[in-house]
């Protein structure tokens, strides 16, 4: 926060009492104090935006002053070659892309005048998902993509990765979708995905030791559900697979957020504390290396303002047609970053923040309230 002149002309004190004249000094030294401290110490919990507005660099560069005004900390984005190429939907797949190709998404990020917008995610997704797990040419590409992915997270200054593990495409993380299903075990492809995700992270971690990957999903999804056996019947069943090896090889100074898709729709602070204890306790038991995970992930939230909008409608005049309230809207953001260990990020579809696109200003003066709250860190993160 930028630091304001707090003088007032000798003439405005000099007909004061000394009592008021003291009075009105120490306001004015609090003031200046508390100025002080809110530009010095930024918030420990940080609102992030991601949705269909999602940005790219050029729209970043030549907008982030009016951005910067949005009640946020950062945003997901995406990176665009000269050739016209998403990253985003291009990386997990035989196409090969070098730093020369998106050297201008790098050079748009650095000169971006950033002040507020400190925690900056580039968006990777699972896709086109079309690698077969045992060809090792083919996942020399994809390491290849993710480490220039890498590059451009940490020579643009961002935080790192949001991570969409959404099987869009090919069906990465499910056995029976597997091209080798019927003449490899189970416990084969386990373990070749294990190996895939050391390889993953080696790459990332190796071009960017202090990155931040928020994953969309994290184990929860990967454990068998709906009348299953075991995560040989599980659509996600081999993420677990890939996240041990990420996580097995991941340096020190890396994070790794369980951001949890699944809060999208939570209104009640009770549903935040339910999923911090599953991602903070039960699930370092579905992982094979609990000890690396109970010490380098944290737990995130996402919601969704217009939460099934399909099927409420999204009005921008009668808010009790909307799942979210401004009010309710307002306090499950404010629970959510109570909760968190640092990061809660705010998905939308219909409303467009960068553009104000059928974006209520009831639900930004919610959300800037919300996140004005003093959030302290969750007391299983002080332990």
């Amino acid at each position: 926060m930028p630091q304001r002149s707090m003088r007032l002309p000798s003439s405005a004190l000099s007909g004061l009492h000394d009592a008021g004249r003291y009075l009105v000094i120490l306001t004015l030294l609090l003031v200046t104090t508390q100025e002080r401290t809110l530009a010095a110490d930024p918030p420990s919990k940080k609102l992030i935006e991601w949705g269909w507005d999602e940005p790219d660099t050029q729209f970043i560069r030549q907008n982030i002053e009016r951005m910067e005004k949005k009640p946020f900390d950062g945003f997901v984005f995406h990176a665009m070659s000269k050739q016209g190429d998403n990253l985003a939907w291009l990386a997990w797949g035989p196409r090969g892309f070098k730093q020369a190709d998106f050297q201008q998404a790098i050079d748009d990020l650095k000169a971006t005048p950033f002040r507020l917008f400190t925690d900056r995610f580039l968006r990777v997704n699972v896709c086109p998902g079309n690698v077969d797990w045992f060809d090792d040419r083919a996942w020399a590409v994809v390491q290849q993509n993710f480490t220039l992915a890498a590059q451009i997270a940490r020579q643009g200054g961002c935080r790192g990765f949001m991570f969409d593990v959404e099987q869009y495409e090919g069906r990465l993380f499910e056995y029976r979708k597997q091209a080798h299903q019927a003449t490899k075990l189970f416990s084969e492809y386990q373990a070749k995905v294990r190996q895939r995700g050391r390889e993953w992270m080696r790459a990332v971690g190796g071009e960017f030791p202090e990155i931040t990957v928020l994953l969309t999903f994290g184990y929860s999804i990967t454990q068998p559900r709906d009348g299953a056996k075991d995560r040989s019947e599980v659509p996600y069943g081999l993420l677990a697979d890939f996240l041990d090896g990420m996580l097995e090889v991941s340096p020190a100074t890396a994070k790794i957020v369980d951001a949890w898709e699944g809060a999208y729709p939570y209104k009640r602070e009770e549903q935040f504390r339910e999923a911090y204890d599953t991602i903070k306790k039960k699930t370092a038991a579905w992982s094979a290396v609990p000890d690396k995970y109970r010490a380098q992930v944290q737990a995130g939230f996402g919601i969704w303002m217009d939460y099934d909008w399909r099927k409420n409608g999204w009005s921008l005049t009668d808010f009790s047609k909307n799942h979210f309230s401004p009010a309710q809207f307002e306090s499950a953001v404010r629970s959510a970053l109570v909760v968190s260990d640092g990061y809660v990020w705010i998905y939308t579809e219909q409303p467009r923040w960068w553009t104000d696109e059928r974006l209520p200003q009831d639900y930004v003066e919610a959300l800037t309230r919300a996140r004005a709250i003093p959030t302290p860190m969750n007391r299983e993160t002080e332990k």
